[in-house]
């Protein structure tokens, strides 16, 4: 194993050489760099980012480092996962939990009824290591895009019961408000010690759906993802259902 810094890309041809595959989990904006340091197969995360009907930097970062791939042509995997949890560190499912604690109710735009599919880390390191022995196997010939997601996709709102029930947080109205209040009022969040910062662009993008279909993640990655209740009760284990039970 080798790792490499993608900002210096002079040295990128030493680090790869004589690599037999490459696989880059940093931002997939790096992948031309490495396309022009090495000839070996490529193994990459993207994002499920790239279908936002609003794209900013991280989006349009994704899309270049997909299109990189698909012009190069070489055997190559680029996985697209929807919403990570589960990671120590990660900044999704537990900002959440932090932001429901100092919440006595939970304002969501549209009444929280767009989809989410989240995918445990478990899973993602999984499809990951698929996506290797594919390559080694030389049953990849070209660039390949697959979608990495939980199995069944649920309301935001549900998503959020779920994460206040795991986290024993026990249980909090949801109300329905306009994603422009909202946007408008997430600035407040920068000022408020001790809460999580909300971009109004979070809020926007909680107003789409993120459904994905993972039949060629289940066919061609062989893997069947975790349910978001098992996932959620891995997470946050002890935790869950104290507060419920006392």
């Amino acid at each position: 194993m080798r790792i490499a810094d993608l900002t210096q890309t002079d040295t990128l041809p030493l680090a790869f050489e004589n690599a037999a595959i490459v696989v880059n989990t940093a931002h997939a904006r790096h992948l031309p760099a490495i396309l022009a340091a090495t000839t070996a197969p490529v193994v990459a995360l993207g994002s499920t980012r790239k279908f936002t009907r609003w794209p900013d930097d991280h989006g349009r970062g994704v899309l270049a480092g997909e299109s990189a791939l698909k012009q190069d042509g070489r055997p190559s995997i680029i996985l697209h996962p929807t919403m990570i949890y589960g990671a120590q560190g990660e900044d999704n499912v537990q900002r959440l939990a932090k932001l429901l604690e100092r919440l006595p109710i939970v304002p969501l735009p549209g009444g929280g009824r767009a989809l989410v599919q989240p995918i445990d880390q478990r899973d993602v390191t999984r499809s990951v290591v698929a996506a290797i022995h594919l390559l080694r196997n030389g049953e990849v010939t070209g660039p390949e895009s697959i979608v990495i997601a939980g199995p069944t996709a649920v309301a935001y709102r549900t998503f959020v019961r779920m994460v206040l029930y795991f986290s024993g947080l026990g249980g909090r109205p949801v109300i329905s408000l306009p994603g422009w209040l909202l946007r408008a009022l997430s600035p407040v969040t920068r000022h408020i010690p001790g809460l999580p910062k909300i971009a109004p662009e979070e809020i926007r993008r909680l107003l789409e759906d993120k459904n994905f279909d993972i039949g060629p993640m289940e066919k061609r990655l062989g893997i069947t993802p975790v349910p978001l209740a098992n996932g959620l009760h891995t997470l946050f284990g002890a935790r869950s259902h104290v507060k419920q039970d006392t």
